[in-house]
């Protein structure tokens, strides 16, 4: 990297000496350290436009604690590229693209615009780098925001990055302004604020959450925060000015108001839970959709799927007040599994109306702060922290005993799967237990000494990978060192984070390999070998679709020197010249010492099937294009078949050249950069090493005599042409999915397993199997894929059942049981990543019809219609009695309280 002439900005500390890139570097590299280590509510960070910051990145040589995506993007093209690049140094801050042309509001600071991303769009630094960055390269405008502490328990501090914006409706004339605070601030403070912009005295005010243009409640001034009034970005309030003291009476009436009361007031949540099954036997119950309270979209689809599941329909419905585990420290205190009742009561019992969540998105914000915000999430994660927070709140359990969990020792799978089980409910009891979770086997084995792990672990949802993630088609040409058949490409069908044995394995298969033989990979670039291949767990990552493979087949001995053969032609264009083509050929060397003329020996060997036919007037059967094909007649003297080498000894008269007038090779003698040049001689004696590089020079003797085109065009690994990017990708079905997911494969390097006899960890191979399946089973597509440099969604149609989904051949137990399913819900997701947008399909089973849930609106679907590339989350509930994983007696079937 070549930096350009700039003139460096003087400390104005101590110091008067110019600041360097790297001094820069060092100290922002040292504040960012220490506010980590000073992590406090309150904390300022500001805001930088990641457009400025990716350039100061580079000027001063990236990595000082904070990376932004587009710095990644970045350095991997410069890697690749190896040219010199002149950095220049940045100018001035500038924010201008990320701040929005609205910021217009009363009092507060400015806005930036909404949906941006971090590390995307913007970065996030403490107060005293930008303080650092401001002194160096003034600019901005300045963007502070709040560190603030969210969640209950185990708090989480998140950079309140978007403070709530509220739009202030003045009742005296209908004009409106807006306002900005921190959804930490109390309601004691937004009564200040709003006083302060609108000039009103506190005690004429009167302010109202007027929510879709309606007074919900009226707001007392107290040390509530924002945040428990369940307010949403963007809302309406409404002030109103009047005595203070006629607050009383409107806040008797507010009291008959619709706003559910949750928290300090759980008892009202558990009273009138008699004769729920009225509900749901109301005016079509389960129509009513869920207003979108701002990038929601993800939360309504997962609620509309979990609302619309039997068993937790006929649970909820119902008296569930000694079910409410207040006690356990893993929950919620009982509060998430209330707001979740109270929202799905509403939903059964408001006809069409649609209901907006609040409350619900109020208690999710609480307990999961990763959904707080109003930036898209993922409908499956959100899907997975509900089951898990219903199953705490709903745990039967109080006390939870400790057990040590044994290992399988060669016990018989039956026992240790009912072992574990009996483990499992010992901790965990509830409704979600009965209908949501099932068991798989975990076999881990160890690639070094074949230690053999099995363990039986419970699941909630399936993810199953689609298979174009899972997989990849890899094209290698295998050379025979021996000279025993021609160059021959193979496309095998591998693991993406398989390892490079896992390639070799494939390629032996593929290439007939023989017990005494071997495989040696090898990267070629520029007609040389980049790279070797020869450690047997590098990732297949590491090798990219547009690189050329070879592999070199050779005899399974203990390794000797390497003999590297590159060839040479004339380059008519550079006035004779000579420049290097085709494909290298490698061998090892068994003879020692090594002599010139061994070196033509095994050039010869490894020339020889590329030997043209030379007579004319034989019969072109056996022949492909005018060359010898490996079962021709031609050859039947010495082979019967491809795979057995010819008779090429030394002292043959082929290999001396006389049968057919040729004369030894021009070779010459090379280095590791191919830069020296040294003929060799017959009786030449070549210096011991590693690796021995010779250049085979090429003229029209060797053109005439061989086929030089087999050494050319090598293939790529994964040529994708433009047509098949134009063809819409082929559908797979959901079985294929599940096989996938279900398939051995090998542990990331991210994610080793400790061999217990080992004693170390080891990328060992996992296989799962589905032991028992449970009542209600969701499939999670990982239609997502994230990477370093990458973030990807397929949009690959799958095809699923929708009626009897019969998995009862994956499952391994043997308890005689049918697993068949009918679907009845799916989230959906539509466009790409960081955004999109989600909806729902539900079957409401008493009618048979389906329904397509889109925020606020509700419509029927034909059933037809429901498959789509979009699907997300798969919803399936079992056919038939339910099936007890210890054998319970059977409970009453699935609505019959509407019966």
């Amino acid at each position: 990297m070549t930096m350009a002439d700039s003139n460096f900005p003087i400390d104005n500390g101590a110091s008067c000496i110019p600041i360097s890139p790297e001094e820069e570097k060092r100290i922002v590299a040292e504040l960012i350290k220490k506010s980590e280590l000073n992590l406090k509510e309150g904390n300022l960070y500001f805001v930088i436009s990641n457009r400025w910051f990716s350039k100061w990145q580079r000027y001063v040589g990236h990595s000082v604690g904070m990376l932004s995506t587009d710095q990644q993007s970045s350095d991997g093209q410069h890697a690749d590229t190896g040219h010199s690049e002149i950095i220049h140094r940045p100018g001035p801050i500038d924010n201008s693209d990320i701040i929005s042309n609205q910021s217009n509001c009363d009092g507060n600071d400015l806005d930036i615009r909404q949906t941006l991303e971090e590390e995307k769009d913007y970065v996030l630094v403490p107060q005293e780098v930008w303080e650092r960055l401001l002194e160096w390269y003034k600019g901005g405008p300045a963007l502070p925001r709040k560190l603030i502490s969210q969640g209950v328990g185990h708090k989480q501090y998140s950079i309140e990055v978007y403070p709530l914006s509220l739009k202030v409706t003045d009742a005296r004339d209908n004009s409106v302004s807006i306002v900005k605070l921190s959804k930490k601030a109390t309601v004691s403070e937004l009564y200040e604020l709003v006083c302060k912009v609108k000039g009103v005295q506190q005690n004429e005010a009167c302010i109202w959450d007027y929510f879709n243009l309606s007074k919900q409640s009226l707001l007392t001034a107290s040390n509530q925060t924002l945040e428990d009034t369940n307010f949403t970005m963007g809302q309406d309030i409404l002030l109103e000015i009047s005595v203070r003291t006629d607050q009383s009476s409107q806040s008797g009436v507010h009291s008959m108001g619709n706003e559910l009361a949750l928290g300090s007031s759980e008892s009202s949540s558990l009273t009138n839970m008699d004769d729920k099954c009225d509900v749901y036997r109301g005016e079509r119950g389960g129509l009513a959709g869920l207003q979108n309270l701002g990038n929601t979209c993800f939360m309504n689809s997962a609620i509309q799927c979990l609302v619309h599941t039997p068993p937790l329909v006929e649970f909820f419905l119902q008296d569930y007040t000694d079910e409410i585990n207040m006690d356990n420290p893993l929950g919620m205190r009982g509060e998430l599994a209330l707001a979740f009742g109270d929202l799905l009561r509403k939903l059964w019992s408001s006809g069409r109306t649609a209901i907006a969540p609040r409350a619900f998105k109020g208690k999710l914000a609480r307990f999961a702060p990763q959904f707080s915000g109003y930036n898209q999430h993922d409908s499956q994660e959100l899907l997975a922290f509900l089951l898990d927070g219903l199953h705490e709140d709903l745990n039967r359990v109080k006390q939870k005993p400790y057990i040590e969990m044994k290992d399988s020792d060669g016990r018989p799978d039956e026992e240790v799967a009912y072992e574990c089980w009996k483990n499992h409910m010992a901790r965990n009891d509830s409704l979600i237990v009965d209908e949501c979770q099932g068991q798989y086997k975990s076999t881990l084995v160890c690639p070094e000494c074949g230690k053999i792990s099995i363990t039986f672990d419970p699941f909630m949802y399936l993810s199953l990978p689609l298979p174009s993630t899972v997989t990849r088609t890899m094209t290698v040409t295998v050379f025979y060192c021996d000279g025993s058949g021609l160059p021959m490409p193979y496309t095998v069908t591998v693991l993406k984070n398989g390892c490079c044995r896992d390639l070799c394995q494939a390629l032996g298969t593929a290439c007939c390999l023989k017990s005494d033989e071997m495989l040696l990979l090898a990267e070629v670039y520029e007609h040389k070998i980049y790279r070797y291949l020869d450690i047997p767990l590098e990732p297949l990552n590491s090798i990219k679709d547009d690189e050329h493979i070879v592999a070199y087949r050779l005899k399974n001995v203990a390794k000797k020197t390497k003999l590297e053969i590159l060839h040479r032609c004339l380059d008519n264009v550079k006035g004779g010249d000579r420049k290097i083509f085709g494909t290298p050929l490698v061998t090892y060397l068994v003879e020692d010492p090594h002599y010139g003329a061994n070196i033509e020996t095994y050039v010869h060997r490894m020339l020889a099937p590329l030997r043209k036919a030379h007579s004319s007037t034989k019969s072109h059967e056996g022949k492909e294009n005018g060359f010898i094909s490996a079962g021709s007649d031609e050859e039947s003297s010495t082979s019967n078949s491809q795979s057995e080498p010819r008779d090429l000894t030394l002292g043959t008269r082929e290999q001396e050249g006389t049968s057919c007038g040729e004369s030894s090779f021009q070779l010459v003698l090379t280095n590791e950069n191919c830069l020296s040049c040294e003929p060799i001689e017959k009786a030449y004696v070549i210096k011991p090493g590693a690796a021995i590089r010779v250049f085979l020079d090429w003229s029209d003797k060797e053109y005439e005599l061989y086929d030089a085109s087999y050494l050319r065009d090598l293939p790529e690994v994964h040529k994708t042409g433009f047509t098949v990017k134009k063809t819409r990708q082929e559908a797979i079905s959901l079985f294929s999915c599940l096989e996938a997911f279900l398939t051995e494969e090998p542990l990331g390097p991210d994610d080793m397993w400790y061999c217990p006899r080992c004693k170390e960890h080891r990328q060992a191979t996992k296989k799962l199997d589905l032991w028992k399946l449970p009542e209600i089973l969701v499939f999670h597509l990982k239609r997502f894929s994230y990477s370093r440099y990458l973030k990807n969604k397929l949009d690959t149609f799958v095809n699923f059942p929708i009626h009897n989904l019969d998995l009862t051949k994956y499952v391994k137990t043997k308890d005689g049981q049918s697993y068949v399913y009918n679907l009845y819900a799916i989230s959906n997701h539509y466009g790409g990543l960081g955004g999109g947008h989600y909806t729902a399909y539900a079957k409401l089973i008493d009618e048979n019809k389906w329904y397509h849930f889109d925020d606020s609106h509700v419509s029927p679907v034909n059933e037809a219609e429901i498959k789509s590339s979009a699907a997300y989350v798969l919803f399936y509930q079992r056919v038939g009695s339910k099936g007890q994983m210890e054998g319970e007696t059977s409970q009453v079937p699935s609505g019959s309280c509407r019966k």
